[in-house]
């Protein structure tokens, strides 16, 4: 994403979080945090984003899922003007909670001074019921996607996604997916060198590993009940390039070959080999979207071998040639 060339430099967007009771912490302090990470490291007279509070039922506190109560900044009924984002955090389950008719107007009326509006995780919920999703694709937290497209008819739910933009309306996948989202609109405002510090700053990826995909290979791997599975798959995903055979992976934890593919299929619910590869995969995303780096050296990095080695796995599990793949998430 590029600045937009629209906007001043020197200008502060005005974001509003619209807390409901029951309020997701994760939703909205990872989000708070990034912007407020670029105002810190933006470390300009005329900061570029001033965040705000709002409690969506008018209280002056607001109790969050989790039990912690936070003091709002204004209320929703006061708040008045211009909004350039609007941040809607779920609000407990909120697939589960139909939202009151009183949350709806609320949100309805913030939006309709808002030039962008961002739903975290289960926050897509509200949005939908507030019909701002209808016609728009969209996502949320995985356990709500097919309600939200049960209840919901008119939003084309892309359930894959870490986030999704369509027009004004960005939403996001599960509770951590805010962050990337977050990052997403530091560089879509103030440009990719200042998202990438502030993903630096937060130990995180720009854009996490796999892209649109909320689960990477090495999450998917990290149900194995067995240490010596956990261990073995975290010493494979930092020696890629590396020789991972069947015979090689077997004899780091003291099995025998049989028993080991055994063991391995019953614990990750996959074989050596295609966990092996769907790691290698995900690092050359990484790579891919990250660096200019030739195909030759990512594939010889990631344990490939070759750049058609790397080609036909990318067209496996991706469905997509490298190339195609760095243009289309290349964050340059």
């Amino acid at each position: 994403m590029k600045r937009e060339s629209s906007r001043k430099a020197n200008e502060t967007r005005r974001i509003v979080f619209l807390a409901f009771p029951q309020v997701v912490l994760l939703d909205l302090i990872g989000p708070w945090d990034v912007l407020n990470l670029a105002n810190t490291l933006a470390n300009d007279e005329t900061p570029p984003y001033e965040l705000e509070l709002v409690s969506g039922d008018d209280s002056a506190a607001i109790l969050s899922f989790g039990g912690i109560s936070m003091a709002s900044q204004q209320s929703a009924s006061k708040c008045r003007g211009a909004i350039d984002t609007l941040m809607v955090p779920a609000a407990g389950m909120s697939w589960q909670s139909p939202p009151s008719a009183h949350s709806l107007t609320v949100l309805r009326r913030l939006a309709g001074r808002s030039r962008r509006i961002v739903s975290i995780c289960g926050g897509a919920m509200l949005l939908a019921a507030a019909g701002l999703l209808d016609g728009k694709k969209a996502t949320t937290h995985w356990r709500g996607t097919d309600e939200l497209a049960a209840r919901f008819p008119n939003v084309n739910v892309q359930p894959d996604s870490i986030f999704v933009k369509d027009g004004n309306v960005y939403t996001s996948a599960g509770v951590t997916a805010g962050i990337d989202l977050a990052l997403a609109l530091v560089e879509e405002d103030l440009g990719r060198a200042m998202a990438l510090n502030c993903a630096r700053y937060l130990v995180v990826f720009m854009r996490r590993p796999g892209g649109q995909s909320q689960f990477s290979a090495t999450l998917e791997s990290q149900q194995a009940e067995r240490n010596s599975i956990n261990e073995l798959i975290a010493w494979v995903t930092d020696n890629l390039a590396s020789n991972l055979s069947v015979e090689t992976m077997a004899d780091r934890v003291h099995m025998s070959l049989r028993n080991f593919s055994r063991v391995f299929r019953s614990e990750t619910g996959q074989t050596p080999a295609a966990l092996v590869e769907k790691l290698r995969v995900d690092a050359a995303r990484r790579r891919l979207e990250e660096t200019d780096e030739p195909l030759e050296t990512i594939a010889t990095a990631c344990g490939f071998g070759s750049a058609d080695s790397m080609r036909r796995s990318f067209h496996r599990i991706v469905k997509v040639a490298p190339n195609d793949y760095r243009k289309r998430f290349c964050i340059d």
